[in-house]
């Protein structure tokens, strides 16, 4: 291993402390911010001679790609610091750089220049002439740019002014557009800072937990005073899963489903002001709608494209979920009358992971606990890694103490990682693929207070090239929250965790072998609506037998998981599929509801909690308290909806229209032999690659050799 002793780029130091970490977002802004004043003040857009590319375009994109690698990390400490000031001291950077980036969006001085290039680019006349063509290398070729890539970034540029109101007039009217930007900037980080920062929770006696796993039950806070003797159960996954999939009282499982459901209260009033407001900066631009604004961006184009999508796919999965919750039911009426409880004839939403889980324990003969003790996390991860290097020709090399020590700028271990639970590897090519660095990966899998409740991938610092012309290479985190291990057991994982988990690490793959110019279209920078596509098709490895088998040991033989048992699990794979695309589908239509209105009056009068919980009574065809005598605004699901606030906004369908593209390409090119190497590399070089460099449609349709089809989805979910 010691030719991947030495990389060639230290990894990020994590030292920030809350002063530098304020102080360094204002210098970042203060920079771009002088970088700017000088072009305008150097340049003149009517002189043809002066403003090129090469004058306008390259320093900004310069500073821009130096301005992310500190930029992201500033922004990343408020979701994984153990400190509460430097969580606020990165919340507070982040909107210092959003709200200058709100600035940086509307000037008007650095837009004449931006559109003086493009104007007298080769770009502007093709794109007149055809405004559908999408920007490749011969039509990057035939206006006068050095690749594809560049061609791409003027034009994103020149829109994204034109879409943050640069086409409205001066005064009022530009205005009021720039102080929806900052507001609604405003919104997205407190309503995040409110999600990260949730602690509540429940006290639940041990009787109200009947059925709960110990291990679950064991790392439980235990009350004192008026609470002796009761449980507390936060509303964090490693709590609330297992909870609402194994206790056996009813009224346990609904008091929590329900306070999850209202456990952010100060994100309602946000959620609707954000909603209002997109739609009013929609409508100040000459959009119809704040969807017709997101979408037109994107691989869908328009929000009729996509209302199109989910509702036929809503028609299609309706009679199966319809069945499969009837049947669920029947084992409901089974299981209450074998404990003598009364049964009222409904199936509720938290009934749900319950009964999913029971049935597939009696009807398939499996324990999903059984099942995670063949996938302690620590091994799991490792083979993982394994997969994506015989795939990929990757090497994954864990640093030491002593390698974070030496590699380090500061000679400090500890300087390069935020927290101790933090695994650092790394990654670099295989002989076959050069021996070349790649990047860093960062693994923090464990709960704890005041970080990210959910599981994500960040990336760090993006790849790019630089200006002496050598790469810059990423870093780039996976975030969890999968349980701790006991003094006893090390922590283990759930098959559905082991999806997760891939799906993940697929994120961190795609970032660490993006190989753009610019960082703006580095890894996973690419149209929401196709991001999810290649992590999508990865988790098809965690549902093939030989694959599963490489990934298990268990933690106590060390054995391979049986083939019988195997089998098994992959014949649930589409149990109560209907029903999971359907909530996934009460999502998506939700999301298009709240911002595509008719009018802006119709969105002022629209009750959105209700709204929430009337579509997923609807779609879902499962229960809600409202069949129990309970208002429709019983729960404010939206307020902790980060997705729709975080970016998702009118992209949500993304996750079910990406299942399209990701099952394509697993039927068309790996079903047959998923470790095929060479189709694993040209996978990694054809697509991930890529990144956002190039308009996704013509990556996949270069991978594929065709245009994509919606076959191998509806075949994959038994609706062909």
């Amino acid at each position: 291993m010691s030719k991947y002793a030495d990389p060639p780029q230290p990894p990020p130091l994590f030292t920030g402390t809350k002063e530098s970490i304020v102080a360094d977002a204002k210098k970042l802004c203060d920079d771009t911010r002088s970088l700017l004043d000088g072009l305008v003040a150097k340049i003149k857009p009517e002189d043809a001679s002066a403003a090129n590319f090469d004058s306008v375009m390259q320093p900004q994109t310069e500073d821009e790609n130096q301005s992310a690698l500190s930029a992201r990390i500033l922004g990343f400490y408020q979701y994984v610091s153990a400190q509460a000031d430097l969580r606020d001291a990165s919340t507070e950077a982040d909107k210092i750089m959003d709200e200058f980036g709100v600035e940086v969006s509307m000037r008007e001085d650095v837009f004449k220049l931006v559109d003086a290039v493009y104007t007298r680019s080769g770009l502007k006349e093709s794109k007149d002439a055809d405004p559908d063509r999408l920007i490749d290398a011969a039509l990057a070729k035939t206006a006068g740019f050095e690749d594809a890539e560049s061609a791409l970034v003027l034009e994103r540029e020149r829109k994204s002014y034109i879409k943050n109101g640069l086409s409205l007039p001066a005064g009022p009217q530009r205005d009021r557009f720039k102080e929806i930007k900052l507001r609604l900037s405003q919104i997205q980080i407190a309503f995040n800072k409110n999600l990260n920062e949730e602690n509540g929770g429940l006290w639940f006696t041990k009787e109200e937990l009947d059925g709960v796993p110990e291990d679950v039950l064991v790392g439980l806070e235990k009350g004192t005073g008026e609470n002796e003797g009761k449980l507390r159960l936060s509303f964090k996954y490693p709590d609330l899963f297992p909870t609402l999939k194994f206790a056996k009282n009813s009224s346990t499982r609904r008091k929590l489903f329900i306070e999850n459901e209202n456990k952010i209260k100060d994100n309602i009033p946000l959620f609707r002001e954000a909603i209002l407001l997109r739609d009013e900066a929609a409508r100040l631009l000459g959009y119809p709608d704040h969807a017709s604004f997101r979408i037109e961006d994107k691989m869908a184009k328009t929000p009729k494209t996509v209302l199109d999508f989910l509702n036929d796919l809503k028609t299609r999965l309706a009679p199966g979920g319809l069945k499969e919750a009837e049947h669920l039911l029947e084992l409901k009426k089974t299981d209450l009358a074998s404990r003598n409880e009364k049964f009222d004839g409904n199936y509720y939403l938290w009934d749900h992971r319950f009964y999913d889980r029971l049935m597939v324990e009696q009807e398939y003969s499996i324990d999903e606990n059984a099942i995670a003790e063949y996938f302690p996390l620590k091994s799991t991860v490792a083979g993982m890694l394994r997969i994506f290097e015989e795939l990929f020709g990757l090497v994954f090399v864990e640093l030491t103490p002593e390698d974070r020590a030496r590699i380090s700028s500061t000679r400090k271990a500890e300087d390069i990682s935020w927290h101790e639970d933090v695994i650092i590897f790394s990654v670099w090519d295989d002989a076959g693929e050069g021996e070349g660095f790649v990047g860093y990966l960062y693994l923090d899998l464990h709960p704890r207070p005041g970080k990210y409740g959910h599981a994500a991938n960040f990336n760090l610092q993006p790849g790019f090239m630089q200006k002496n012309g050598t790469r810059r290479y990423p870093a780039t985190a996976l975030v969890c929250n999968f349980s701790k291990p006991t003094p006893s057991k090390p922590s283990l994982l759930k098959h559905d965790e082991v999806v997760t988990l891939f799906h993940e690490l697929g994120h961190g793959i795609h970032d660490l072998a993006g190989r753009c110019r610019y960082a703006r279209f580095h890894g996973t920078s690419t149209v929401r609506d196709f991001v999810e596509a290649p992590s999508q098709m990865l988790e098809n490895w965690c549902w093939t037998p030989s694959q599963l088998k490489a990934l298990s040991t268990h933690w106590e033989s060390g054995e391979k998981i049986p083939d019988a048992l195997i089998e098994k699990l992959i014949a649930t794979k589409h149990v109560n599929a209907a029903l999971f695309n359907l909530r996934q589908l009460h999502f998506g239509l939700f999301d298009m509801a709240v911002h595509s209105p008719k009018s802006h009056a119709e969105i002022e009068a629209l009750d959105i909690s209700k709204t929430y919980n009337d579509l997923r009574a609807e779609i879902s065809g499962i229960k809600g308290p409202e069949a129990q005598g309970e208002p429709s605004d019983w729960g404010h699901g939206q307020a902790t909806f980060g997705h729709l606030i975080g970016g998702y906004d009118a992209g949500y369908y993304g996750y079910l229209s990406s299942l399209v593209y990701s099952t394509d390409m697993f039927y068309s090119v790996f079903k047959a032999n998923p470790m095929d190497p060479k189709e694993g590399r040209r996978y990694r070089h054809t697509l991930l690659e890529r990144g956002g460099s190039q308009d996704e449609m013509l990556t996949l349709e270069q991978f594929l050799g065709r245009k994509p089809n919606s076959e191998a989805f509806y075949k994959e979910l038994g609706l062909a």
